[in-house]
């Protein structure tokens, strides 16, 4: 049986910053890092390549999973502040976090990503707030999906000198007691042992990782979801917004029902794009910055946040069921419905589709929204983007397109102390899949945070 220092279970941003910094403040360790999905230059989306107009549904998404994890193919936001992108202020103080989160940003800096940064704008947080909306503010960086993704190809590179890294490797099971991690590589079955243990798993470990954490006796947290959809449109509409501060997050408090709805992960002049985790098909949005790529649309997510109370656990398999039908309902695949289709009560079909003035930059299932998103949630939608359209005219038209679902499930958090699993002596949870963050640069702060933990143990 091998032996290692530590091992590092997933190759997102948040296991490789742990990697980075355990590697080069301490060169002599034994490093292994397993990544369920392809390598970094493996990952290549058959849709994304031109070479299918939908998903084929393969075994491992290459959007979703492999090293980089599913950052690699986010446009590459990279927030510059503690007010949103996770939770780590609520155990760290704040400027530590912020410290980590530079400390992260040099080292992507590093390998190629840019300094340029947006800036708060109180003139726009002002206007949003004459409309009884409300916009978080930070520095915010845009790499791009491709300069991001080429930036992440550099840092792998960098840490496949230095650390083991197993790829198209499934993590079947952890043993708490012995440290020994059992995997399944080219359908044969291996193991090893590690003195230290992280967890970094990404979204779509998050099953998994729940999954042992409740086998395991370890009491877990999670009762948000977010469901909705992607909005596209015109990029001019929101350019007041974009060429200030690249990306509008917003929130605004409905009046039917009090509940909150998020307008967030804002790509400009970019491509609406689909994801399969786990079998279920999503959307979600990429943004370019070569010029040759960029489209005549932005798009955003709009996501009604719930909050469910007891007895229910399961917000993910509820954020999971609603995608499903809406699967379901386009035959494999995801829908696309005009504004003012929805708002007239009935279905887009194809034709209509193609009278639209906005051109679909994904090939969806043109059909009817209201068959598949829950009332409450879509009531919360309506309502918010009449609210936008106050501060971006042109927001509400009848050829806005809305595509579902998207969803964003928080990962159930586990019970810890300074992030050391309880009862499980030197294994540590890192990162969106555990429950911690939600964003690229609070994940990549946490994993150096761990690593300097480890160091220092």
């Amino acid at each position: 049986m091998r032996s290692y220092d530590i091992a590092i279970i997933g190759g997102g941003i948040g296991g490789l910053m742990s990697a980075y910094a355990l590697a080069t403040k301490k060169p002599e360790l034994r490093i292994l890092l397993l990544e369920k999905g392809h390598d970094i230059e493996k990952r290549v989306c058959p849709i994304v390549a031109g070479k299918v107009p939908a998903c084929v549904r393969c075994p491992s998404c290459a959007i979703m999973e492999g090293m980089a994890g599913a950052g690699a193919f986010s446009d590459g936001k990279y927030v510059i502040s503690t007010e949103y992108g996770g939770w780590l202020p609520d155990f760290l103080p704040p400027e530590q976090v912020l410290a980590y989160i530079e400390q992260a940003d040099g080292i992507l800096q590093s390998f190629g990503a840019p300094a340029e940064r947006f800036m708060p704008n109180d003139e726009l947080k002002k206007k949003c707030l004459e409309h009884d909306l409300h916009m978080a503010q930070a520095q915010l960086k845009h790499l791009g999906t491709d300069a991001n993704f080429e930036t992440m190809r550099k840092m792998v590179s960098f840490l496949r000198e230095r650390v083991t890294i197993l790829t198209d490797t499934n993590v079947i099971d952890v043993d708490k007691a012995a440290h020994t991690v059992w995997y399944e590589r080219n359908g044969e079955r291996d193991d090893v042992t590690a003195s230290h243990i992280v967890f970094a798993v990404g979204r779509v470990g998050s099953r998994f990782f729940a999954k042992w954490c409740t086998e395991n006796g370890i009491p877990l947290k999670n009762n948000q979801v977010d469901i909705g959809v992607r909005v596209e449109l015109p990029s001019i509409v929101w350019e007041d917004f974009s060429h200030k501060i690249y990306e509008p997050k917003i929130w605004y408090r409905s009046k039917q029902y009090g509940d909150v709805t998020r307008m967030f992960c804002f790509n400009e002049r970019g491509q609406v794009v689909m994801e399969n985790t786990s079998g279920v098909l999503t959307v979600n949005g990429h943004a370019y910055v070569d010029e040759a790529k960029k489209s005549q649309n932005s798009n955003f997510a709009l996501l009604s946040t719930i909050r469910f109370t007891e007895p229910f656990r399961e917000p993910i398999e509820y954020a999971r069921s609603v995608a499903s039908l809406a699967n379901l309902i386009s035959g494999g695949s995801v829908l696309v419905q005009r504004l003012g289709d929805l708002l007239a009560g009935r279905r887009t079909d194809e034709r209509r589709l193609a009278q639209s003035t906005v051109r679909p930059t994904l090939k969806a299932v043109a059909g009817d929204l209201s068959l598949c998103l829950p009332k409450r949630q879509l009531d919360n939608i309506i309502e918010t983007l009449q609210a936008l359209d106050r501060i971006a005219p042109g927001t509400m038209n009848y050829d806005t397109l809305l595509y579902g679902v998207e969803c964003k499930y928080y990962s159930a958090r586990p019970n810890c102390e300074d992030f050391e699993l309880e009862g499980c002596e030197r294994i540590y949870a890192v990162g969106d899949g555990t429950g911690f963050t939600r964003s690229l640069s609070q994940a990549a702060a946490h994993g150096l945070y761990v690593a300097d933990k480890i160091l220092r143990e």
